[in-house]
């Protein structure tokens, strides 16, 4: 995921090989990766609408599991999710920013300095149903 997002973002935003990175952008970066298509798709045939906030978590970790059919599916709805948390983190915790880890994965990085890989988190909801997103959320939150 790593090198396509940075092309992918480098793309959008008409940035040299030397210009900011992603993580430099905080705002464009939020941006790209709150796009979450499959998992917006899926919440939209669901009925239920991602507002980017507290709730949708609540609601998304409330909907019944019909993707676990799909191991492929899973697995990309996953990585959807963990953005879509990542997302809500971002806009809802100050002090919170992206940052790319070494192998090009996006983390949270809390105020209290402690990283979330988010994608993991999503991918485990995704394919086991646990740790529910909204969980996460508070835990992120209390910090």
């Amino acid at each position: 995921m790593g090198i396509g997002f940075i092309e992918r973002w480098r793309d959008r935003h008409g940035q040299a090989a030397a210009g900011p990175s992603p993580e430099q952008d905080q705002d464009s970066m939020a941006e790209l990766l709150s796009e979450c298509e499959l998992l917006r798709e899926l919440a939209d045939d669901a009925g239920l609408r991602l507002t980017d906030d507290v709730p949708s978590l609540t609601a998304l970790d409330q909907l019944l599991p019909t993707w676990r059919d799909s191991p492929g599916t899973a697995e990309w709805l996953g990585n959807d999710a963990g953005l879509y948390l990542g997302t809500v983190v971002f806009r809802t915790v100050p002090g919170t920013r992206w940052r790319l880890a070494r192998d090009g994965t996006p983390v949270i990085v809390l105020p209290d300095a402690r990283e979330l890989d988010v994608t993991a988190f999503g991918r485990s909801w995704a394919e086991q149903g646990f740790p529910q997103l909204s969980a996460v959320y508070l835990e992120a939150a209390d910090s």
